[in-house]
């Protein structure tokens, strides 16, 4: 973004002051924030001031001689400042159109991001309850904020003209996303970022516009402590989780050890790669130390839920009825608890509040989209994971959602659209990789069907199905050598997991590899699996009369090959050893089908 000579001059002398991506100076740094906290305050912008005030509380106090002074007033400032005082008071109570009103030719930057945002507000405020009012919670809503145009032509002359401080940008920014015009929106929130580097709400704002790694090599940031920031967050949305988790280490590292944002960043972080375990512990070591926060909670509901924590979900959907029963996550959670209890109609119905009391809340609509999975409402289901991926591309589990409703459908070339563009998100994700090997079965590809279990096996096969559906398909292909070794891999991993019991599959394995080794007249072994087949229900009757045939060849004197088996079982089928990842035995030339 090219920024004006007089706004590029203060973003030197603010990049200069905030002392590059050094956090060697804590006391400074808390300066600042506490600095940029009232100025957010101060115009009404509640979420960037909030974030700001609970980092700076995480930082020693500061001693009183070191306290940042107020700002400066300048005349501007002082003509506006009754006009301003009336209209902000206003503003905190929601009339937004009165608050404007009084804010009519005010000249001062403070006073005149106010009126400008009170317009923005009342505008957005005016289609959501036409939006609430006039169509269900499903219907794609045509009601557009009236103000966004008028407000763009306005703040365009402005900085044209190089008249907007880091806050006009901002709202500038905000007017042109919404507005759709994605690439001015990046260049504008970029030198709102270079002209105040402290309001976290630019920032933000760009981490929702940045799609992949590639956008963000190419943005000139400013060189920052609140890069750092940044830089963990985008992470975590682009879910390369390693690379956010090792910034967050090293802000705890800085001095940010108290920060219950960054702990409750690190949480969802390990929440995204499925690290269940740490997740629940580092959320519920946030709910000591925050115990009335709700940011977060739904995420945390996520989990319980996977986890079928029923007591757990029940106690944290009490106690956030409690603090604040219409708040979104609130809503979200309730659904959650609802949904563990199969009670999805009810489910659904606080998705739905969730939405009403914000039409752009994404977690609630892929929530919403999974209800009505459950419901057998493919319809329905599909709207949902449509907003859901409008107000979010980068949800993986709205595509993947989507392309489990288009296999319900039986849509097997729309399935393998979605679970491409899952898969692309989450690369190494097995769920995603099995879903696309079981579409390019149904279409016949089987090559790429193979390509994508094999690849769900070497990346961590979660539900542990990978191998066997990789086995069925070489015996499809009558390739009974390469089917044998992934029933053993497949058996090997079950039994060194210790989940035997769970896993209909096993005796599956069973069965074939005493055939195949019948086959290969190797008795010893079709023996060994025959009797593992007798310990199942489905292939106890095949397994002893594998056995007594086994015993009549041996009678007849049949003996043993003497060709050395391709493959074996372990002497213990017991045994704890986890197999080693062998090389692919099949061209992974490309990662991704």
């Amino acid at each position: 973004a090219v920024i004006g000579r007089a706004g590029a001059m203060a973003a030197a002398v603010m990049v200069a002051a905030l002392g590059g991506s050094d956090f060697s100076d804590l006391r400074e740094i808390k300066k600042q924030l506490l600095s940029v906290a009232e100025r957010s305050r101060e115009r009404g912008l509640q979420h960037s001031g909030k974030w700001a005030a609970e980092l700076a509380f995480a930082l020693e106090p500061l001693p009183l001689s070191e306290l940042p002074p107020p700002p400066v007033l300048t005349e501007e400032d002082a003509r506006d400042l009754d006009a301003y005082t009336l209209a902000k008071s206003y503003f905190d109570l929601k009339e937004y159109d009165r608050a404007a009103y009084f804010l009519r030719g005010c000249k001062s930057q403070k006073a005149y991001f106010l009126y400008m945002y009170s317009r923005y507000l009342s505008g957005e405020k005016k289609k959501d309850d036409e939006t609430v009012d006039s169509l269900g919670p499903l219907e794609k809503g045509q009601v557009k904020n009236e103000a966004l145009r008028e407000l763009r032509v306005e703040l365009s002359k402005k900085h044209k003209a190089q008249e907007l401080d880091g806050f006009g940008l901002y709202l500038y920014g905000v007017v042109l996303r919404k507005l759709d015009l994605v690439k001015e929106a990046i260049d504008v929130f970029v030198e709102a970022a270079h002209v105040l580097p402290l309001h976290w709400g630019a920032w933000l704002e760009l981490c929702n516009l940045i799609t992949d790694k590639e956008m963000l090599k190419f943005l000139s940031l400013p060189d920052t402590w609140m890069k750092e920031f940044f830089l963990a967050h985008i992470y975590t949305e682009l879910q390369l989780i390693e690379e956010a988790l090792q910034k967050y280490q090293s802000l705890i590292d800085a001095g940010f050890s108290k920060s219950t944002y960054i702990i409750s960043q690190i949480a969802v972080a390990y929440h995204n790669i499925r690290d269940i375990d740490k997740a629940l512990s580092i959320f519920n070591e946030l709910r000591k130390q925050d115990p009335y926060r709700i940011e977060n909670m739904d995420t945390f509901s996520n989990l319980l839920y996977v986890r079928s924590m029923k007591p757990e979900l029940s106690y944290l959907a009490h106690n956030l009825c409690e603090i604040d029963k219409y708040r979104v996550e609130t809503c979200c959670v309730i659904g959650n608890y609802y949904s563990l209890r199969s009670q999805h109609e009810k489910a659904a119905l606080y998705f739905q509040r969730a939405l009403k009391l914000n039409p752009r809340y994404l977690g609630a609509w892929t929530l919403m989209g999974h209800e009505y999975m459950e419901m057998k409402n493919t319809s329905a289901a599909i709207q949902a994971y449509r907003h859901a991926i409008e107000v979010n591309k980068r949800d993986y589990r709205a595509w993947y959602g989507l392309g489990q409703t288009y296999e319900i459908l039986k849509m097997p070339f729309y399935c393998l659209y979605y679970y491409r563009r899952a898969h692309q998100l989450r690369p190494n994700d097995s769920r995603m990789l099995v879903a696309l090997g079981e579409c390019y079965e149904k279409l016949n590809q089987l090559v790429e069907a193979k390509k994508c279990y094999w690849r769900a096996y070497a990346v961590g096969d979660v539900e542990k199905m990978a191998l066997v559906k990789l086995a069925k398909l070489h015996e499809q292909l009558n390739e009974s050598e390469q089917a044998a070794q992934c029933y053993i891999k497949y058996i090997q991993d079950i039994y060194s997991c210790g989940e035997v019991v769970e896993h209909l599959e096993v005796s599956t394995a069973f069965r074939y590899l005493a055939q195949y080794y019948f086959k290969c007249k190797l008795w010893d072994e079709a023996s060994a699996c025959a009797q593992k087949c007798c310990a199942f229900n489905d292939t106890r009757e095949e397994g002893k009369a594998l056995l007594r045939q086994i015993l009549q060849l041996r009678n007849q004197g049949e003996t043993s090959t003497d060709v050395a088996a391709p493959f074996f079982l372990p002497a213990s089928l017991s045994a704890n050893n986890t197999p080693t990842r062998r090389v692919s035995p099949l061209n992974l030339s490309s990662v991704t089908p």
